[in-house]
């Protein structure tokens, strides 16, 4: 098609399409992979209050924060009955519990005596019994009044009337949900194709291998959105040029809740005027290997590509590292970067690669702070016990990612990212013209805001 043609949202990059380096894998990735869905979503200009705004913030968590499903935690961090973390939105705190062999509950996390918080914040572990530190309410681990001291002052306290209150929760493929709506839509609902998407590599399947949060002075908008995109790359992240097809990024959408960008790996990106060299051949296949040294790195085979390659080290990798066998998965799902979204706040990567989940909330109710959440999710040995998983590790603002040695060669990318954001957050308070949005490269992000629109229309309107 004459480019002069186009409709908005049909150019692409130069270079292979996604499709197109499939098909030279060979290898016939499954449908679900290859499959095309892209919708133009307009290009309006987004004002930049919805960054910066207090008052946009409180709209965010009373009328969309209260009414999504949203990850709280894994289920492998509360295994026990009596296990549980403290998990938090806005002014809202919720106790994730273990409460049966095969039951969650989400408590609210306030005594029903004189409103005192039950579990601190940020605090997890294990508990017999859920006791107030103020006067002394007592609750079982089902939420149930337990004990209430000087029992004879409180005759108008009915037992049954005196459990914890409960929010929604359900639960995904190792991951934890809750939901503060009573009426929501189903998880299995809000979920749509991702139980489908995630079957041959399933989370449920995996281990943390790390766990790490850290606090970015930002809008949480600002810190997902980094990570919703690919464009980026060429300028932030000039070191992986060479062998990622960074503009070749290939994005989906689905519906409201749901979107995917696929980076293609072991191709040069677009923006480069010349080959690779033979040294940054060789760095992409050390990292695939998991060596430093170049001499170790062979010529390439005949008939052996970049992405095989690649592909064989890193399935090698994880045989030897975790007793996992992954030979069932093709070139793209082992060495493509495909990264997921669920709507407001949740991206499970797709990659054992890269085995990444991210998630982004803000901090309390400062709209120029939020929390990054970065866990690392590796296969649960074929053959043994069940690992257990890393300790959580929370990062002070002024510490970088590479002093969390867990999230090994990924911390300096990370660093990479997190140091443009509170140069956007400034830029967003001084811009008078807004955020102006690519139609291709930056669709997830318009989906985004339009999804989070409709969450705050309908609160407005009272529904």
């Amino acid at each position: 098609m004459n480019k002069m043609t186009l409709n908005p949202g049909e150019a692409r990059s130069a270079g292979d399409s996604a499709a197109e380096i499939f098909e030279a894998d060979g290898d016939n990735p499954p449908a679900f992979v290859a499959d095309e869905s892209y919708e133009f979503l307009g290009d309006e200009v987004l004002p930049a209050e919805r960054w910066t705004s207090r008052a946009f913030h409180d709209l965010e968590i009373e009328h969309m924060w209260k009414k999504v499903w949203q990850m709280a935690c894994r289920e492998e961090q509360i295994p026990e009955v009596g296990d549980h973390i403290v998990y938090e939105i806005g002014d809202y705190s919720f106790i994730v519990m273990r409460s049966g062999e095969d039951e969650i509950k989400a408590f609210k996390n306030a005594c029903l005596h004189r409103g005192t918080q039950l579990r601190p914040t940020g605090s997890e572990g294990h508990l017999e019994q859920i006791r107030c530190p103020f006067h002394g309410w007592t609750w079982n681990v089902s939420g149930s009044l337990k004990e209430i001291p000087c029992r004879w002052d409180f005759p108008h306290v009915k037992d049954e009337a005196y459990s914890l209150p409960e929010v929604k929760v359900g639960t995904w493929d190792g991951f934890v949900f809750i939901n503060m709506d009573p009426d929501c839509e189903s998880l299995e609902d809000y979920l749509g194709i991702l139980p489908d998407h995630f079957q041959r590599w399933p989370n449920k399947d995996r281990f943390m291998t790390a766990n790490v949060r850290k606090p970015l002075n930002c809008n949480w908008k600002v810190a997902l959105e980094a990570f919703l995109e690919a464009y980026h790359v060429v300028e932030t992240h000039p070191q992986a040029i060479p062998f990622t097809g960074d503009s070749n990024t290939k994005y989906d959408l689905w519906g409201d809740k749901i979107s995917r960008l696929l980076t293609p790996s072991g191709v040069p990106s677009p923006h480069m005027e010349t080959p690779p060299s033979q040294d940054e051949l060789n760095e992409m296949l050390m990292y695939g290997a998991g060596t430093e040294a170049r001499a170790e790195v062979a010529p390439l085979e005949p008939g052996e590509t970049p992405r095989s390659r690649l592909s064989a080290a890193l399935k090698q990798a994880m045989k030897d590292g975790f007793g996992a066998d992954l030979s069932h998965l093709s070139i793209t799902e082992i060495v493509d970067s495909t990264e997921y979204f669920l709507f407001p706040n949740f991206c499970p990567w797709l990659t054992p690669a890269l085995p990444l989940v991210y998630r982004f909330l803000p901090k309390g109710n400062d709209p120029d702070w939020c929390w990054m959440d970065v866990m690392l999710l590796h296969p649960v040995p074929d053959n043994g016990p069940r690992p257990d998983p890393a300790p959580f590790r929370e990062l002070a603002a002024d510490e970088p990612f590479t002093d969390a040695p867990e999230l090994n060669l990924i911390s300096p990318v990370f660093e990479q990212d997190v140091s443009n954001m509170p140069w956007i957050q400034k830029g967003l308070k001084a811009t008078e013209r807004g955020v102006t949005l690519g139609n291709y490269q930056e669709a997830r992000i318009r989906q985004f805001h339009q999804t989070l629109d409709k969450y705050l229309e309908r609160g407005a309107a009272g529904a």
